[in-house]
């Protein structure tokens, strides 16, 4: 299975706002690094889990790798967001490797999450519980 990525949906309030910043983008988008993964092989056909409010809520398959203009790397993804089940993660900064044991679940046709409030998220993260 391939090896997949969390990463902070920063600044995003809701799953709502997640997937408009995708809506308007066509079919991929590219998320800007400062280094390229030493594992970004195993990547390609993984995803790039979305992590807001202490959890992870969705993802994004990581189709490829590509060096930017200014010599970063650039994380070619699609913009069709799959809601996944809610599953408590840290917030970090930057991205994390994801193990395919580690990966919430895809929600089903017609589920929705119920995502934990962030009060009660953030403070099992303090706690080191999540």
């Amino acid at each position: 299975m391939p090896l997949s990525m969390t990463k902070v949906a920063y600044g995003a309030q809701s799953l709502a706002e997640v997937h408009g910043w995708f809506r308007t983008r066509g079919e991929v988008a590219k998320l800007t690094t400062r280094n390229r993964p030493k594992r970004a092989a195993e990547m390609i056909g993984g995803s790039v889990y979305w992590i807001l409010k202490h959890q992870l809520v969705a993802r994004s398959e990581i189709i490829g790798f590509e060096e930017a203009p200014d010599g970063r790397t650039e994380i070619v993804i699609r913009t069709h967001l799959i809601d996944v089940h809610p599953k408590p993660r840290r917030a970090h900064q930057g991205w994390r490797y994801l193990e395919h044991a580690d990966c919430p679940p895809d929600l089903g046709e017609g589920e929705s999450a119920d995502i934990l409030p962030p009060e009660i998220a953030g403070e099992l993260a303090r706690l080191g519980l999540v």
